[in-house]
């Protein structure tokens, strides 16, 4: 298995969307927060398992069970890099500058 290294960009989108969960019932944050680490842990056994994207840039998607965001991720040599945990449907493709 690779190593996963996420984007400073991508871990502050994490701990925002856990505080935001939480702040609208308590444990949904945690959940959340379970919901991303797993789907980190499938594509990190399994990297081709989210949708093969070419544009902008060469990436895959998974979706987050159970909430509208999904992981989007690189897979290179050296590691599996995520990019983004971006929310669904709000302001898509915000991320596809970073490298």
């Amino acid at each position: 298995m690779k190593l996963v290294r996420i984007a400073p960009p991508a871990s502050e989108e994490f701990t925002e969307a856990v505080r935001w969960y939480e702040s609208k019932r308590v444990g949904l944050g945690g959940e959340f927060y379970e919901a991303v680490l797993h789907v980190v842990s499938l594509v990190r056994e399994h990297p081709e398992i989210g949708v093969a994207v070419d544009r902008p840039h060469p990436h895959r998607q998974f979706l987050v069970d159970g909430f509208p965001y999904k992981l989007i991720y690189r897979e290179r040599t050296e590691d599996l890099y995520i990019v983004a945990i971006a929310h669904a449907s709000r302001r898509p493709w915000y991320w596809k500058q970073r490298r």
